[in-house]
């Protein structure tokens, strides 16, 4: 999975977990030299796993591991002092002479998040990279270290593409009557639009060197409008009928108990909205994966 690994290379993926099956084949595409690793070394990737108990574990591990421009996190960093040991162990054993124009004084370090730590309490309906966020989060907290040794945080919204499908998700989380009519807004970005804002950053780095962004897929979904258009077709899929008596029986006694004339229901009724032009428009990139 990894692509000369031994050997410097563009990007290092430390933790080639799902958003990998979209990146790689992404930079595979562009030309981008890459290694990526897994905590067994499995598929030809390097061997790594962060122990933030054992140091001297950690550094051991990562004199194994190729000298990359930019290396992207994908596990959660969490609390004070992980994003700092690692992004020390990296700099304690590598360097940027492997790279013969080396433009950047400093690895770039990318760390995925969740656009999660966005949802607190009194919460503005628009939200921005710019919003309050539960800085007391394990999380952020992390991800606030990171961010003033340099590096950049990319806030995902929910993922999809392959397999994940919020298609399927509709009896989990609206088992009940109860239960969907607590459901309001959603943000989704597909797999391969994460990859393309992460080629973006590292191709952008004086724009995202100590910076946070949110990413969506510009759109705003309607939880009560996705599963009315889903739930026909798993009905249809599954033979049962059993969804028509459920989730679009109650959808629509909902509608009526809350005076809701028509679906998608109106931002401010949806309560909480990401907006995430900023990030597109600093990295000149669009999604290309919109409308789950």
């Amino acid at each position: 999975m990894s692509n000369d690994s031994k050997s410097a290379v563009e990007l290092l993926i430390l933790g080639a977990g799902w958003t990998s099956t979209f990146l790689i084949p992404l930079l595979q595409q562009k030309g981008i030299k890459y290694a990526a690793t897994t905590t067994t070394g499995r598929d030809g990737t390097c061997k790594f796993r962060f122990n933030p108990e054992d140091d001297t574990d950690t550094q051991k591990q990562m004199l194994d591991l190729p000298a990359a421009q930019s290396i992207l996190i994908t596990f959660p960093l969490k609390g004070k002092g992980q994003a700092k040991s690692l992004v020390k162990f990296y700099h304690d054993t590598h360097s940027l002479e492997a790279f013969e124009n080396h433009a950047s004084p400093s690895f770039q370090f990318i760390q995925l998040g969740s656009s999660g730590i966005f949802t607190i309490p009194g919460q503005d309906t628009w939200v921005t990279r710019h919003s309050l966020y539960d800085t007391a989060d394990d999380r952020a907290i992390a991800e606030d270290e990171l961010l003033g040794l340099g590096g950049c945080v990319l806030n995902l919204s929910g993922l999809w593409g392959g397999e994940r499908n919020p298609k399927y998700w509709i009896e989990r989380v609206a088992a009940s009557k109860e239960m969907l009519s607590g459901k309001k807004s959603l943000h989704m970005v597909h797999g391969l639009d994460v990859s393309r804002g992460v080629v973006g950053v590292i191709g952008n780095w004086e724009k995202a060197r100590g910076q946070r962004f949110i990413l969506t897929d510009l759109m705003v979904y309607d939880w009560w409008s996705l599963i009315l258009g889903y739930a026909g077709e798993l009905d249809a899929e599954n033979g049962d009928g059993k969804m028509e008596g459920r989730q679009i029986k109650w959808i629509g006694e909902l509608m009526k108990e809350h005076d809701v004339k028509a679906l998608p229901r109106s931002m401010d009724d949806l309560g909480r909205c990401y907006d995430s032009r900023e990030f597109w428009e600093t990295f000149h990139v669009m999604p290309v994966r919109s409308r789950i």
